[in-house]
């Protein structure tokens, strides 16, 4: 409401249509110096409403028109702090002690003061001075309900403001906790990458050594053993060993510390290629489809482990369906934004493979446990709790990342993201003939182990591909070997030795050498020495007799 200047809120509005009562009683408060405006009736009283009145003299003759009703309705609908005082002048004899319609004008017009005719004019000053008094003090209740009111808007504002100022408060404070969870729980995974990573680091040189001793001798035994019984007995060992081999590597793969070979790889034609595999895997009750994205963009990984990953899925994805389900592998070129998850990669172009069965699925607190190690809901016996493990451990060395959607009853799709590479596959038929071609293999190597049951099994393996060997068990005797013979063709060199490591080694080697082709055999290494080695020059144990040939021929072919 607008505050009104004090001159408005302090007229006299003087209604007496009869006579000369409004004339002489204009004079008189004129005189005292009071604003003062006659109105001729109560229309014109009502219309000077709008501009502000203090108090209202009219006669009693002037409210029996037809216009009294309109100026009661006016009355009853005043605001709240207003109760506007009215000095009705009335004849001799009128006061409502005497008068029933008095009284009720009283209760219609509220806030009456009689003033009897003929009035004296010290009387009416007196009179409307009091009333005005008391109208002042409404104008101040008005205006303390105005400053009040200001302030309880003004304090909702606040308030809204405050409020608003705390909701997004509340938000940050929530995602500050979201992200603190999301951060803790990377930091909880990578520890337990590093325990498992440390746990494996430090046996799995020699358990590759150990199993490198059974499979080479199970290998050698294989190739003149003649009984059946004894033969099928090799091959339980053989497997039996070789799956021990795919242990280590898993458990590597989980803690990201296994050495990996990434090239570009088509995995339209990897999926193509392990169908049958797969199929044979899953078992004939089990229907296998593909949906293969045209145009998909090459991967940049490792082209043995990716199948590993597919074996690995496949062979949950079978666990968790009834008889008669179904398995679908997909490709697809896919753009990921910022990630939601740990195992989710950074956002970026990929390349997305993925297995989705029909199965049991999984719930949000198995889904929340599947990465980590050892974790497993099959039966004692029937799995180690690494195949989701070595998933997730593939996909984020080689710069990617997995994301698992799966409910109750539902199935499950495991997607697996990996970098986009930036040039394109190479074709099987190059590999193949890269493999195949190189140099004949009647030359000599130089045999560096430690471990003098390797060295021997080695030995065997190498006599056999048509090389001739020179063993040493210790990097100085290497050297001394190297010193006496001049016709050394290559290197095969053991890279974890006491004393001398095989780094240390090849250094030497290369400053009196410098042309000859070195290959380093490791059961494990947990170190960037190698790194400048190249993939080409690296064999892991326990490795088979067609492995090392290939080697051998592409190191000595390079040369």
């Amino acid at each position: 409401m607008t505050q009104r200047s004090s001159g408005e809120s302090e007229r006299v509005l003087v209604v007496a249509p009869l006579g000369r009562d409004a004339a002489i009683a204009a004079a008189i408060l004129r005189e005292a110096r009071l604003p003062v405006m006659v109105c001729e009736n109560l229309t014109g009283l009502r219309s000077e409403f709008q501009h502000g009145v203090g108090v209202v003299l009219v006669a009693e003759e002037a409210l029996q028109t037809a216009e009294y009703p309109d100026l009661v309705r006016w009355i009853e609908a005043q605001p709240p702090w207003s109760d506007l005082p009215i000095v009705l002048l009335a004849h001799r004899g009128g006061g409502m002690e005497r008068n029933a319609g008095a009284r009720r004008m009283t209760e219609a017009l509220g806030n009456v003061t009689f003033l009897e005719r003929p009035f004296h004019p010290t009387t009416l000053i007196s009179v409307i001075k009091t009333a005005l008094r008391g109208r002042r003090r409404q104008y101040e209740a008005r205006d303390r309900i105005e400053t009040i009111r200001a302030g309880e808007a003004l304090l909702e504002r606040r308030v809204e403001e405050r409020t608003v100022e705390l909701e997004t408060a509340n938000r940050e404070l929530a995602g500050q906790i979201a992200e603190r969870e999301r951060v803790e729980s990377a930091l909880r995974q990578a520890q337990r990458l590093e325990a498992v990573g440390q746990l494996t680091s430090g046996v799995a040189h020699d358990f590759n050594n150990l199993l490198m001793v059974v499979l080479g001798n199970i290998r050698q035994m294989q190739k003149t053993e003649a009984d059946p019984a004894v033969a099928r007995r090799l091959r339980m060992m053989a497997q039996a060993a070789e799956r021990g081999a795919q242990l280590t590597a898993q458990m590597l793969a989980f803690s990201r510390r296994q050495r990996l070979e990434p090239r570009p790889v088509d995995l339209n034609e990897t999926v193509s290629s392990m169908r049958d595999l797969l199929q044979s895997t899953m078992g004939g009750s089990v229907r296998i489809s593909t949906v293969l994205e045209p145009g998909l963009w090459p991967a940049m990984i490792d082209p043995t482990q990716i199948e590993l990953v597919l074996l690995n899925l496949a062979i949950n994805a079978r666990d968790a369906m009834e008889v008669g389900g179904s398995l679908t592998v997909g490709t697809a070129n896919v753009a990921l934004p910022a990630p939601l998850r740990p195992e989710e990669p950074a956002a970026g172009d990929y390349v997305m493979v993925s297995v989705t069965d029909t199965g049991s699925g999984m719930t949000p607190e198995i889904l929340a446990k599947v990465f980590e190690p050892f974790f497993t809901t099959k039966e004692v016996g029937k799995g180690s709790g690494l195949g989701l493990s070595q998933v997730f451990g593939l996909a984020k060395q080689s710069g990617g990342g997995v994301r698992i959607d799966s409910k109750p009853g539902q199935g499950t799709s495991v997607n697996v993201y990996l970098p986009r590479a930036a040039t394109q596959a190479e074709a099987p038929a190059a590999r193949a003939q890269g493999a195949t071609d190189g140099t004949p293999k009647n030359r000599r190597v130089l045999l560096v182990d430690d471990d003098s049951a390797v060295r021997e099994v080695t030995a065997g393996i190498l006599h056999d591909l048509g090389y001739g060997v020179v063993e040493a068990g210790s990097g100085g005797a290497a050297l001394e070997a190297l010193d006496r013979q001049a016709e050394i063709d290559l290197l095969l060199l053991d890279f974890a030795m006491p004393g001398m490591n095989g780094a240390e080694v090849a250094r030497e080697v290369r400053a009196r050498r410098p042309d000859l082709p070195i290959l380093f055999l490791t059961g494990y290494a947990d170190t960037e020495a190698l790194d400048e080695a190249g993939d080409d020059a690296i064999l892991r144990k326990p490795f088979v007799e067609e492995d090392l040939a290939a080697k051998l021929r592409l190191a000595l072919r390079r040369a």
